[in-house]
């Protein structure tokens, strides 16, 4: 956080990013430093998780307002949030822990989950603990972009 306090976020690179969102209790602004899990060139959409699953305050705050802004690097954007289905979550995670495999077993561990690294135990700890959210950059009203023909 305090890197992108000092303005200097760009030391992160893309690999992290400023969620800036409103609390939905409070209406007050709050941030939130996440890890990309995967970014999409074709439809400029950041993929980030909840690693400590759906009662995190930010997951909760996007649900009931999802249009934020986000800073990664020093690229700064209001981008509209969609939560994955489970199942999206499911393929998300195993596509992670595919990339990196021990963050995998760190994250799982973090919400009570041991793991025995298979592809079947990702994708059930995707689908049922570890929400996926798209960010995905406001154009065209704010629309998302349906990557499925």
């Amino acid at each position: 956080m305090w890197c992108y306090r000092l303005r200097c976020g760009w030391l992160l690179g893309k690999r992290f990013l400023l969620l800036n969102h409103t609390g939905r209790r409070s209406g007050l602004p709050r941030q939130t430093v996440l890890e990309v899990v995967k970014y999409d060139a074709d439809t400029d959409t950041y993929f980030v998780a909840s690693g400590f699953g759906k009662q995190s305050d930010w997951y909760r705050n996007l649900l009931k307002t999802p249009t934020v802004s986000i800073q990664v690097g020093r690229r700064c954007m209001d981008v509209v949030a969609h939560p994955m289905t489970p199942e999206e979550s499911g393929e998300a995670m195993v596509s992670y822990a595919r990339r990196y495999p021990k963050a995998a077993k760190l994250i799982c561990r973090q919400v009570g989950y041991r793991v025995d690294g298979s592809e079947e135990d990702y994708y059930t700890i995707g689908q049922e603990a570890i929400p996926f959210v798209e960010l995905q950059q406001m154009d065209h009203g704010g629309l998302r972009h349906d990557t499925v023909g």
